[in-house]
This record gives C-alpha cells, structure tokens and sequence, in this order.
C-alpha cells in the first residue's frame, strides 16, 4: 500500500463531516474538482471507496467510517499536541448528548448526573428527531442519543443499544382524584390527559396500550388534553384538573412534593430509556462513566 497522504485524509474528513463536495470545497477554498481529485488519490491509496452516492449526498462506506474514526483520532491528536507544546494544555474533555424532545427531562438530567458540577469537562445538550440524531451520531457530531427505543435493526448498522431503565406508566393526578378511585370504572367519569398518536414511538405504544385497556373496559375516555411533549404532560398534569397518563419518573418531583399522587400504576404499559452510541475504535472516554459495564 502507498504511503498515506495525510492532505489527502484531511481533505477526507472534511467531505465527510460536510457530508458534501461542494460545502468542504468552499470551507477548504478549493474547487470541487480538485477536491475530488484528492479523494480520489485516497480511495486508491486505500484500495477503498469511501463514499457512496445517495441521491445529492455523500454516505460513508464501512472503510469511510473507519478512516473516519482514524483521521478524527489523528488530527484531534495532533490538535492536542499543537495546544500542549503552546502551553495552552489540552482542550476539556467534551460530551455531546443527543435526545429527543419528548423524553423526559428527569431521566435526562439522571444519565448526566454523574458529570454534572465538573469543572474539568464540558458537556453539550441537543435534541432532535430520531432520523436527525442518528445521522448526528454516524457522522461524529454527537456522541450518544438518549431514546424511548432501540436503535433500528440494521445488517449494516454500526450502533449499539443500551437499555438503561424501565418503568411501568401510571395515572397521576391531585391527591382528590385519588379519593374512592376504582381502576377502570372511575375512567368514565374522570378528564384525562394523554400522550398524543404521535410520531414518537414509545408515546405512541404507551396510548395505543391505554386506549386498548379502556376498549375492553368498555370505557368512552374523557379526555381533557393530549400532548407529545413529555415535558408539556407534566406541566399540564400540575396545573390541571385531571389524571395524567405518564411514566413516574416525568412527575417525579411532583410525587416527592405530594403535590401529585400516583392514582393508579399499570403495569401492562411500559416505558423503556435506551442509550444509543456508534461502535467506535475510540469511543468517548467519559460514556464509561454513564453506559451500562
């Protein structure tokens, strides 16, 4: 094999992390031809094709991702080394969580709970569609995605699930909704407030689950709101007049406070929180810290 050109991988990295020849082009003040060129002279250095076309996009191959992994290593690296010999020392270690907006902020704040107050680190917050973070994740641009489900099943798929926790959903409510409460019969008369049919898969299951419990109960549900923002549930579930269907840990504050009660658990609905990263040569050494042993 030729002796690797490290121009060439820098011009590389810089085509995958744009995921365009025309974007790195004009980052690198280069012409798309001539960038192509050195691509080119890479992938035969290599003896592999990096990319492959998707419509207008450039998608990494199996080779592309593990030359990623190995540029993103060798010019963090010599970035690294750049700042020590300048006596600026190393950059902070960094995190980049990505979740989606409908799960619960509690569960959030626990999995980084242990890096929370360091000094030493820095740590990044995003959220998104699934769609959209797990590209983030396959490019590099976050480390892990916080999820209500596994990764899709892929052949070809480089990333690994971690079930983290899961919680049974109740029925919360003010402490006088709790009053003579009989599961299911006191569903007819009581508002509701419940996760929407919506694109999140987890809440979707989670009402699909409830409405097929009252179907058999033969109950017309009163439902007071509907919302596909876990975030919004809890807030409706304080200020309103109503039971709420959510998992514990949404409300968890409210239950401490006995601001809210859990009316009734349902055990047959289930909620499940799921750590998503890519298998990587270098993973994130701070993911030990808050991934599964």
């Amino acid at each position: 094999m030729a002796a690797l050109n490290y121009s060439h991988l820098r011009y590389f990295r810089a085509i995958a992390h744009d995921g365009s020849l025309t974007r790195a082009a004009a980052r690198l003040n280069l012409s798309q031809s001539a960038l192509s060129v050195q691509l080119g002279k890479l992938e035969a250095a290599l003896g592999q094709a990096l990319f492959e076309r998707s419509g207008r996009r450039l998608l990494l191959t199996e080779a592309g991702r593990i030359a990623l992994d190995y540029a993103d290593t060798i010019f963090e690296a010599g970035e690294a080394l750049s700042a020590t010999l300048a006596g600026r020392g190393a950059e902070r270690p960094l995190l980049r969580v990505g979740a989606l907006p409908t799960l619960s902020r509690n569960f959030q704040m626990e999995f980084v709970g242990p890096l929370l107050g360091r000094g030493d680190i820095e740590l990044i917050l995003r959220s998104g569609t699934m769609r959209q973070l797990l590209a983030q994740l396959e490019a590099h641009e976050i480390d892990v995605v916080l999820a209500t489900a596994p990764a899709p099943p892929d052949a070809r798929s480089t990333l690994i699930s971690y079930r983290l926790d899961e919680q049974p959903v109740s029925l919360v409510g003010p402490p006088h909704l709790g009053a003579g409460f009989a599961f299911p019969d006191s569903l007819a008369t009581l508002p509701l407030i419940l996760p929407t049919h919506g694109s999140d898969a987890a809440s979707s299951d989670i009402r699909a689950g409830f409405d097929r419990l009252l179907d058999a109960a033969g109950i017309e549900p009163r439902i007071l709101a509907e919302a596909d923002d876990m975030a919004m549930l809890r807030l409706l579930a304080r200020h309103g007049e109503a039971l709420t269907l959510v998992p514990p840990i949404v409300v968890r504050d409210e239950l401490r406070s006995g601001r809210l009660i859990e009316v009734v658990k349902l055990p047959s609905l289930t909620e499940s929180f799921h750590a998503i990263v890519q298998r990587r040569r270098f993973p994130n050494p701070l993911l030990r810290e808050l991934l599964p042993r």
